[in-house]
C-alpha cells in the first residue's frame, strides 16, 4: 500500500512529505524534532517541525487515527476548546517493506501546558482550583455540544494561560462518540471517570512529592463534579426575560460571577414571548479584568469596578444589530466598546454634576451607578433604565456622601 496523507489544507500534504515516514516514530532523529513537555500517553507521541508549523504526530491503528482526525474535525466545526487535526498518515512502511502504524497529526496548541509541567514547580491551591475550574468549563462545552469524552482527565487535556485567562484543551479523542444530545446517564458516566480520573493523577504526584501538602487528591477528583453540577445547571436551564428587563440578565451574570466564572460571550435571541439568553463561560485570572478593560476602552480601572463595567459593555454588545461573535462582518468588540465609551458610559458619568462627585475618578462613579440600579431594579421587580438610576443617585445617594465627609466642628 503506497503512503497517503490526508489533510484539512491542501498545503500541509507538500510539507509532511518532508519528514521521516519510514521510520517509527521511537527512531525519528532530532533534528525533525522539536523539544517540548509531552504528557503522558498510551501511543508514542512526538512533536516535529513542518515548516512553519509545529505539529504533534502520534501512531495508533488505522481505524482509530481515521475516527479520532473526524471527530477532532467536527468539534472544530462545533467551536470547541480542542486540538486541531491537520491529517492522517496511513500506507506507512520501513525501509525493508514491513508496515509501520499509521499516525494522526494535530497542530501543537501555542502557549498550552500538559499537567505534569505544570506541576514541575509546586502550584498553589488557587491555581490548581482554577485549573480544575477550566477543566469543569471544558466538559460542560463538550456535553452541551452532545460529545461524551469517554476518558476525562487531566492527562488528555492541555491547558494555556492567556492574558489571565485559564482554558483548558482536549487532546484526546480517541474514546469520544458525537451524538445530538446526551443522555443524564451519558454525562454522569463521563463525570464519574473524570472524577476517578483526576484523583488517581493527583494522588501519583502526591507520591511523587509535587502536589501542594495542603491539596487532597480525593476532594479535588469530587471537587470537579460539584463545579460542573453548579455550572451545568446554572448555563443550561432555559429562562426568557421579559423584554426590557435587564436586571435579570445581570442577576444571572452575578450568579456566574458567584460561581467563580466569568461571561465570555453572551447571545441575546429576540423573541415575540420575550428574550431567551445564551452564556458561555471563562476562567479568569486576577486583575484580568482590568487589563481587558483597558484594552478595549482604554479606562482603568479597580479590578472589581473592572468585571462590573465589562459585564455592562457585554450586555449593551448584545443588544446591538450588529455584533455577531465569529462573525467577520460583524462590528469587532474593540468597535463596540469605544461606541459604549462614547454613547453610554461619558454621557452617564457626566450626568452627575461635577462639584457632586468629590475624588471619586470616573469609573468609580460609573460603577457605584450601575449598582445603584441594580438594587433600584430589584426592588422595583422590573429594570429603571441609567437614566432613572442616575436622578436618583444624585438626590439621595450623592447628599449622603457629601455629608459623611464633611469635617464636624470641634
Amino acid at each position: 500500500m503506497a503512503l497517503q496523507i490526508s489533510a484539512t489544507n491542501p498545503e500541509h500534504p507538500a510539507l509532511l512529505l518532508e519528514l521521516p515516514w519510514q521510520l517509527p516514530l521511537e527512531q525519528w532523529p532530532e533534528k525533525y524534532l522539536v523539544p517540548l513537555p509531552r504528557g503522558i500517553s498510551r501511543h508514542v507521541v512526538r512533536y516535529a517541525r513542518a515548516g512553519d508549523e509545529v505539529v504533534a504526530v502520534k501512531e495508533l491503528a488505522e481505524r482509530p487515527a481515521l475516527r479520532e482526525y473526524q471527530l477532532l474535525r467536527d468539534l472544530d466545526r462545533l467551536a470547541i476548546p480542542a486540538v486541531d487535526a491537520l491529517g492522517v498518515v496511513t500506507g506507512r512502511t520501513d525501509t525493508s517493506g514491513e508496515a509501520l502504524e499509521p499516525v494522526l497529526i494535530t497542530r501543537h496548541l501555542g502557549g498550552s501546558m500538559p499537567y505534569r509541567s505544570m506541576f514541575e514547580t509546586t502550584l498553589r491551591p488557587a491555581t490548581m482550583h482554577r485549573l480544575m475550574d477550566a477543566l469543569a468549563v471544558l466538559l460542560v462545552r463538550l456535553h452541551l455540544a452532545g460529545f461524551a469524552w469517554g476518558d476525562c482527565s487531566l492527562s488528555n487535556t492541555l491547558f494555556r494561560r492567556d492574558a489571565g485567562a485559564y482554558a483548558a484543551y482536549l487532546v484526546d479523542a480517541e474514546t469520544g462518540e458525537l451524538h445530538p444530545r446526551l443522555s443524564s446517564g451519558q454525562r454522569d458516566y463521563d463525570l464519574d471517570l473524570a472524577r476517578v480520573n483526576i484523583s488517581g493523577e493527583l494522588l501519583d504526584l502526591e507520591a511523587s512529592g509535587a502536589l501542594h501538602p495542603s491539596v487532597d487528591p480525593i476532594d479535588f477528583g469530587t471537587e470537579i463534579c460539584a463545579r460542573y453540577g453548579r455550572l451545568w445547571e446554572e448555563l443550561t436551564r432555559t429562562s426568557v426575560y421579559p423584554a426590557g428587563k435587564y436586571h435579570y440578565i445581570e442577576r444571572r451574570i452575578r450568579r456566574l460571577n458567584d460561581l467563580g466564572f466569568d461571561v465570555a460571550e453572551m447571545q441575546i435571541e429576540h423573541a415575540s414571548n420575550g428574550d431567551t439568553v445564551t452564556f458561555v463561560p471563562k476562567v479568569v485570572d486576577a486583575g484580568h479584568h482590568q487589563r481587558q478593560l483597558l484594552r478595549l476602552t482604554g479606562l482603568d480601572a479597580e479590578e472589581n469596578q473592572a468585571r462590573r463595567l465589562l459585564n455592562d459593555l457585554e450586555s449593551w454588545m448584545a443588544t446591538q444589530d450588529d455584533y455577531a461573535p465569529g462573525d467577520p462582518l460583524g462590528a469587532r468588540p474593540e468597535v463596540l466598546a469605544h461606541r459604549w465609551v462614547r454613547e453610554v458610559f461619558r454621557p452617564t458619568v457626566r450626568a452627575v454634576p461635577l462639584e457632586l462627585r468629590g475624588a471619586m475618578d470616573p469609573a468609580e462613579i460609573y460603577h457605584e451607578l450601575l449598582e445603584h440600579r441594580w438594587y433600584l431594579s430589584e426592588r422595583a421587580q422590573h429594570d429603571i433604565g441609567l437614566d432613572t438610576a442616575v436622578a436618583d443617585y444624585i438626590a439621595t445617594i450623592l447628599p449622603k456622601a457629601r455629608e459623611t465627609l464633611q469635617p464636624t466642628a470641634d
